[in-house]
């Protein structure tokens, strides 16, 4: 409560209970209750990833996305999406909700279903965490699961759900990749936090890309503020955004798109990397680009274990890599910003699976301080 003069405290000593109601009824209206699973989206802690700030010099800040309710960064984006289908109609009563997903998507989606009361069928890669299929079931989702394809193939996730948003009456397909709601979602919320928790003092951001919507949205919002914030964009193998960024060419060294068997070329970080430029990703103010191993995002994963008692996904180990990177590039002093996406608990049987780790990737999982970045750039 806020504080009372002097004179409002006699009032209320000589008014009573009835007084005292009055002022407390008058501050409950103030404040607004939170509805359900959309009311607990975003406003996530920006957190000082010490260990790191320690070794490059400069503060690393990292925004916690594991936190939302629906435990990653796509909550915003499944809230976005909903909403603004519902305010154009495309998303009625009784409604299905269809999205072609690696799963954190159709998770925070099936958590949006719930509290707005539509259907959700989500259709992934079979070749993900079997956590993801287990949460999107247990949340109440119709699960398809689909074997690794290319995107140019009929079969590919996110073609099916297509093909079966066309053949739901009253099916929406969200199209996470191209709906430029996705964007939005970031440009409106994650953008504005981060600005607001730096005290607008940020002088980098570093971010993955899979549908692009985080690091366009967040981008664009950051430059209109200070055109001098760097974007960098944190790149897995295989992907093809990196030599986007550093050559304009969009295209993946390890083989061609229509050949491969899940994405161009597989790497361990779910949900991030792409072989194709879409609407959302080109709406990014990207700067430079930095390309990390699969092995380096499995130790910077255990680093952040060991050294700040945080437990995140692959796509998070990722940003983290390039974040010191971009620190480096930039030199001491500097303030630099990336993502927490998700938490590791979304991946015990693969990303966190030692045995996994070793026999089906051929990695070392090892915690040891930061020496596994020494020498490397990112950028071949």
């Amino acid at each position: 409560m806020a504080s009372l003069s002097l004179w409002k405290i006699v009032e209320l000593a000589v008014g009573g209970d009835a007084s005292w109601d009055r002022i407390l009824r008058k501050k409950s209206k103030k404040e607004k209750s939170l509805a359900g699973f959309p009311g607990l989206v975003g406003n996530t802690p920006l957190i000082e990833l010490t260990s790191l700030s320690k070794a490059t010099g400069c503060k690393i800040l990292a925004k916690a996305e594991f936190l939302n309710p629906g435990g990653s960064s796509k909550d915003r984006v499944a809230k976005g999406i909903v909403e603004d289908a519902e305010r154009r109609g495309l998303l009625k009563e009784g409604g299905t909700i269809i999205e072609g997903t690696s799963g954190s998507t159709g998770i925070s989606l099936s958590l949006m279903a719930r509290a707005r009361g539509y259907r959700c069928i989500i259709v992934m890669p079979d070749d993900q965490a079997k956590e993801k299929s287990q949460l999107l079931e247990q949340f109440g989702a119709e699960v398809v699961l689909v074997k690794p394809a290319s995107i140019v193939n009929a079969k590919h996730y996110v073609n099916e759900a297509k093909r079966l948003a066309r053949n739901t009456e009253g099916g929406f397909f969200t199209d996470q990749f191209e709906n430029t709601s996705n964007f939005d979602s970031h440009y409106t919320t994650t953008g504005p936090e981060i600005w607001r928790q730096t005290n607008g003092i940020v002088d980098a951001f570093v971010m993955a890309a899979g549908t692009g919507g985080t690091i366009a949205g967040t981008s664009a919002y950051l430059k209109e503020q200070n055109p001098n914030v760097q974007v960098f964009l944190a790149d897995p193998p295989g992907s093809s955004l990196y030599n986007k960024v550093r050559s304009n060419v969009c295209y993946a060294p390890q083989q061609a798109e229509t050949k491969v068997r899940r994405h161009r070329y597989d790497t361990i970080a779910e949900g991030v990397g792409i072989d194709r430029l879409t609407k959302n990703f080109m709406l990014a103010k990207i700067d430079d680009a930095f390309k990390v191993t699969d092995q380096e995002i499995v130790e910077m994963s255990r680093f952040l274990l060991r050294e700040e008692g945080i437990f995140v996904g692959s796509s998070s180990g990722l940003n983290c890599v390039a974040a010191v990177r971009a620190a480096r590039k930039l030199g001491p002093g500097h303030t630099i910003v990336t993502v927490l996406c998700d938490s590791g608990q979304r991946h015990l049987t693969k990303f966190w699976n030692e045995e996994h780790i070793r026999e089906d990737w051929q990695l070392e999982p090892m915690a040891t301080h930061l020496e596994f970045l020494d020498g490397a750039t990112g950028q071949p």
